[in-house]
């Protein structure tokens, strides 16, 4: 069931769930099966999440580790498909489904506090009040693009994995990625079949990942990052601190050279970029494959963050506000943490309510 976005201003709802990628249907879903009145805000045009701006040549097949939503298990897809049309299909049929309260196009602006405690968030379809709140808005939305001297400069083009249009139209083009994730390692391994000349440049030495990775490493991955957040540090991602997984074809990208990885570059000029021992590379193309930030901005009138960056976070609960909890922040980044924290977070706030029912202040 689609429904639009228009609504009177000052809406009363227990719930807000921001965003409606996995974080968030799997916290609609649990929400909806805890008898919580509730809306999901959606600023994307249909449904998918984050899935369905990945770029056409990220088939199903190569799609790393999609867990399926409670409830709906995602069978029978076609791994030759673009994962952008598998994964939008499958979160469409389970709002349906599930008779999920998503409204969207639906941009959050910010959250404020509200009346007698409670949160008033601010769209631009109007104004929501809630007694709390569940972020699931991601990292897509904000790309990273570092900085370098001479940035301005390079005559060529300069694009991110966020805008990445898939590999043709790098043929014939002599191409830089930058970035040490598995988004670098795809697009070099598909643009390098059509490229003139790819370089691959990070900050650090890529390790690679051989043999399995089971439910120990997991814990121990997921711990590292938990960690971070914690202690109020921008989080990193659970892949950050697991390497990269070796498979076929990064054997032979590695056997190839095309996974030859040089270290970062000192400086950008006009027709490429350079290092500080005076060598110089020529390009048509520079791909930040850098990764992302948290989409946090619209709480900033929270003040949530602490000294350090990042949201202090135990489990899902923001620790400087009990009544916010992000989900797929942090630990909870991956597609079966997302399932599992908003599982969590709905069972800590029916908590709250409780208490807020029965008189106890709560914020």
């Amino acid at each position: 069931m689609r429904r639009d976005a228009d609504v009177p201003v000052d809406v009363d709802v227990d719930v807000v769930v921001i965003g409606a990628g996995q974080a968030g249907l799997s916290s609609a879903y649990h929400l909806g099966r805890a008898g919580l009145d509730h809306v999901v805000l959606d600023h994307a045009p249909r449904p998918g999440g984050a899935w369905q701006f990945r770029w056409p040549s990220l088939t199903y097949g190569k799609v790393h580790g999609m867990h399926a939503l409670p409830g709906m298990e995602l069978t029978g897809a076609d791994p030759l498909r673009p994962s952008s049309q598998v994964i939008g299909e499958y979160f469409a049929a389970y709002e349906d489904r599930f008779d999920l309260r998503v409204r969207r196009p639906v941009d959050v602006s910010a959250v404020r506090e509200g009346d007698v405690g409670r949160l008033r968030v601010e769209t631009s379809a109007g104004v929501w009040s809630a007694r709390a709140l569940i972020n699931a808005t991601g990292t897509w939305d904000r790309p990273f693009w570092p900085r370098y001297p001479g940035q301005e400069t390079f005559c060529g083009r300069q694009l991110h994995t966020a805008n990445y249009p898939g590999p043709r139209e790098f043929a014939g083009a002599r191409v830089i990625v930058v970035g040490g994730g598995t988004s670098a390692v795809q697009h070099l391994l598909e643009i390098a079949e059509v490229a003139a000349e790819t370089t691959w440049v990070t900050r650090r030495p890529p390790v690679f990942r051989d043999g399995s990775f089971g439910e120990a490493e997991g814990r121990a991955a997921v711990a590292l990052v938990d960690d971070r957040v914690r202690r109020g540090l921008p989080p990193q991602s659970v892949v950050s601190v697991t390497g990269l997984p070796l498979n076929d074809a990064v054997r032979a990208g590695l056997a190839s050279g095309v996974l030859d990885r040089r270290p970062v570059f000192d400086r950008i000029t006009p027709t490429g970029v350079a290092w500080v021992d005076g060598s110089h590379m020529d390009a048509d193309v520079i791909l930040w494959a850098t990764g992302f930030r948290a989409d946090v901005d619209h709480l900033a009138p929270l003040r949530l963050r602490e000294p350090g960056g990042g949201i202090r976070v135990e489990g899902t609960r923001a620790v400087r506000d009990e009544r916010i909890h992000l989900v797929g922040y942090g630990p909870s980044a991956s597609t079966i943490g997302a399932n599992r924290a908003g599982g969590a977070a709905v069972r800590e706030i029916r908590r709250l309510l409780g208490r807020e029912a029965a008189g106890v202040p709560v914020g």
